[in-house]
């Protein structure tokens, strides 16, 4: 019996290396984590805010369950100082991704999924800036609202977004793309927001390569992946529109734990948001095999 359930555990490390390129930083792939798994992520991400030249940090605890090989479900929480200048509990938000197609060869796989997420968030709708002004040596404040038209459901905005993944491994190479429509809600015990933008399209084409290592030998060898993912929205109601650059580097560590750092920069835009910039810095561990019967049995 421990055997076999050894076997298991190796079974499933191998699978997670091969698709390691795949595990992608700013945006899921197709594919899934290894069924009845669960998994922990922490995320971090320093924003530059444009308009006072500060920063904004943000922290999401977030639990990942691999509920069958086609099916997984996300749970999320945020904090942040972004709307406030205390650091805030900001809401929450659930995300489940189905794999419904999946083509398998030698050193390359084709997968596509349809996700969804919903998220509840209480901030305002607008980020409350205090300007000062000299006159006459005198200083007077001016106080104004920041709006944003970009739906972002990672902590800003209630709402909800559906989308369609499909992912290409080629041997050391995944690409991957996604189209997702967003929708804005009304945060919690905040005013609806005038003007601002309800409904978006967001697109993604992202590419991981796996660096190291060159020649596998076992799943404790450390991987190093590199990443460069474009993410782009476009308003569907009023005009405007951006698009992202984001490279970034992964470490893996015995196939279970990862480390992902990441730096996310405006291309090109119209749009109104409320940074264009972030870092993000990303720790994730993995439990495999720790929701199946015999592993509890045991």
């Amino acid at each position: 019996m421990h055997k076999q359930f050894s076997f298991i555990i190796f079974l499933c490390l191998c699978i997670q290396y091969t698709s390691a390129q795949e595990l992608y930083i700013m945006t899921e792939p197709a594919s899934n984590m290894p069924a009845k798994s669960f998994g922990i992520r922490l995320t971090n991400k320093l924003m530059p805010m444009p308009f006072d030249k500060s920063y904004s940090y943000r922290i999401e605890p977030e639990l990942m369950f691999g509920i069958s090989k086609n099916f997984m479900i996300h749970g999320n929480l945020y904090a942040s100082n972004m709307f406030t200048q205390k650091f805030m509990f900001e809401g929450g938000a659930v995300y489940g991704k189905y794999r419904f197609m999946s083509v398998d060869n030698l050193h390359s796989h084709f997968r596509m999924a349809a996700s969804g997420k919903v998220s509840i968030i209480k901030n305002p709708a607008f980020i409350t800036h205090t300007k000062l002004h000299y006159i006459n040596n005198q200083v007077h404040e001016e106080t104004y609202k920041i709006y944003s038209d970009e739906i972002e459901t990672d902590g800003n905005n209630s709402g909800f977004n559906t989308g369609i993944t499909a992912t290409q491994l080629l041997h050391k190479l995944a690409i991957s793309g996604t189209v997702t429509y967003n929708n804005r809600w009304k945060n919690i015990s905040s005013p609806t927001a005038p003007g601002i933008s309800n409904h978006m399209m967001g697109y993604s084409l992202s590419a991981g390569y796996l660096l190291l290592p060159r020649t596998y030998k076992n799943y404790k060898q450390t991987n190093l992946n590199l990443y460069t993912e474009f993410l782009a929205g476009s308003s569907l109601d009023k005009k405007g529109n951006f698009i992202d650059i984001a490279p970034g580097i992964q470490f893996i560590f015995n196939s279970i734990s990862r480390v992902d750092i990441a730096y996310r920069t405006q291309l090109t835009g119209s749009m109104s948001r409320f940074n264009t910039s972030s870092w993000m810095l990303r720790y994730e561990y993995y439990f495999l095999n720790a929701l199946s019967k015999k592993s509890n049995e045991r």
